[in-house]
């Protein structure tokens, strides 16, 4: 397939600083302030002039030395924290601005959904709109009208279509744009973190619709997003950056594990929690876990998975049920263990260890979480919850090769297998 975007030594510069960054009546009002020895009287409330934490360089470089190649068709999920150069990446790329340095090379007609108020001009109608989003794409006014049902259908904002966007929520504006962004002809479709102001009906609507375009129309798709779950669902390939560097380019599968596994380093093998704390005491708490271990933190699919579970009761607790999630790095649920026919009980003041044993754990090579719960047999409450305790990994085994290039994580049970040739 050909390079639909090839980006090469691309970096860009930003200049820190308050001149410049406004209108010229603005600098000039800035600047008599300053003079006078007065404040900024454009600081929000709250903010002072913070000196302090002034670098020795009133230049920052939000993009530095960024190089990869896109193909027809692709679907590229970018990651990172906040402030790696996610969305200053996607605004190049969709020619909001330009790089100080290197080469972007894109083919055929993009379309974005940046953030919130970009694309649409507030004193328009979402028809409007629409019409004027198309036109920017050079599509001709036929080709808008043939999709537009299908982008007030899908937006949902059928109601208020020809009253002026700037009277839309947040949530309609997203809505519409997305549809305008996902449904007009375009061959590349840019999309950053604004599904997030979406219900959760529409972002996984959104995710559907954006599967359609890159498989179905062989379109191709950028997306940035911190839900890994989402990313792994519709993307190929990840680039990961890391405070304007590009740190790793290639399956979203390796991407996310690198990411997700940088940003859970806190997780150890073995946690051990203070006794109950005052506010606990204070708002009735019954019982705690105190402390919770893998005793075999990396094993293979074949092996057993032993953790050792020790809870402290305020007070007298019978019945306790004693829950464990296996959970990917994505916080996706595979396995739950829960002593439902062998509760225990516990006397006040007195822990307890269980010591749980799950046979031939039977999980695809990679890393997992433990979350850990204790809770009421009849269900009513918890008394205490870990959602992201421990860590372990499974490694691969001469039972657990792969096929696949990519493999999911997930269970991997034992299976025997006849054959009857007929």
């Amino acid at each position: 397939m050909s390079s639909v975007i090839k980006v090469e030594n691309l970096s860009k510069q930003y200049r820190l600083g308050e001149i410049g960054t406004g209108s010229i009546s603005h600098d000039l009002n800035r600047w008599w302030h300053s003079v006078r020895g007065k404040e900024n009287p454009y600081l929000k409330i709250g903010d002072t002039n913070d000196r302090s934490t002034k670098g020795e360089s009133e230049y920052v470089w939000s993009l530095k030395d960024i190089n990869f190649e896109i193909e027809q068709g692709d679907a590229v999920g970018i990651i990172g924290r906040n402030g790696a150069g996610k969305s200053t990446l996607l605004k190049i790329l969709s020619r909001v601005t330009g790089p100080t340095t290197g080469s972007v090379k894109v083919k055929g007609r993009v379309a974005s959904l940046l953030e919130v108020g970009t694309g649409f001009h507030p004193e328009l109608s979402g028809r409007e709109n629409i019409f004027l989003n198309g036109a920017i794409l050079g599509m001709r006014k036929h080709e808008i009208q043939r999709k537009f049902d299908e982008i007030v259908d899908f937006s949902g904002v059928e109601r208020y279509i020809d009253t002026p966007v700037k009277r839309y929520s947040s949530g309609m504006y997203v809505r519409l744009a997305f549809a305008v962004a996902a449904h007009l002809e375009s061959e590349i479709l840019i999309i950053d973190e604004v599904l997030a102001v979406g219900d959760a009906e529409f972002q996984k609507k959104c995710l559907g619709k954006m599967g359609d375009v890159n498989k179905g129309e062989g379109r191709t798709v950028l997306f940035v997003s911190h839900n890994m779950a989402s990313v792994l669902n519709l993307c190929k390939s990840g680039i990961i950056l890391a405070n304007g560097t590009q740190k790793f380019i290639g399956s979203i599968n390796k991407a996310t594990e690198i990411y997700l596994g940088e940003n859970e380093l806190s997780l150890d093998s073995i946690i051990t929690l203070p006794s109950f704390t005052e506010e606990e005491i204070l708002n009735n708490k019954k019982g705690k876990i105190r402390k919770a271990e893998i005793l075999n933190t990396t094993i293979n699919n074949l092996d057993d998975l032993k953790i050792l579970i020790t809870i402290e009761a305020l007070v007298d607790i019978e019945n306790i049920v004693i829950g464990i999630g296996i959970n990917t790095l994505t916080a996706v649920r595979l396995i739950t263990v829960e002593n439902l026919t062998q509760p225990t009980s516990i006397k006040a003041g007195k822990n307890i260890t269980a010591i749980v044993n799950i046979p031939q754990i039977a999980l695809a090579p990679g890393q997992y979480t433990l979350s850990i719960g204790i809770r009421p047999l009849a269900f009513k409450g918890s008394y205490d919850y870990l959602p992201t305790a421990l860590k372990f990994e499974v490694i691969s085994t001469i039972d657990s090769i792969q096929l696949s290039e990519n493999p999911e994580l997930g269970t991997r049970p034992k299976s025997n297998w006849e054959y009857q040739i007929v």
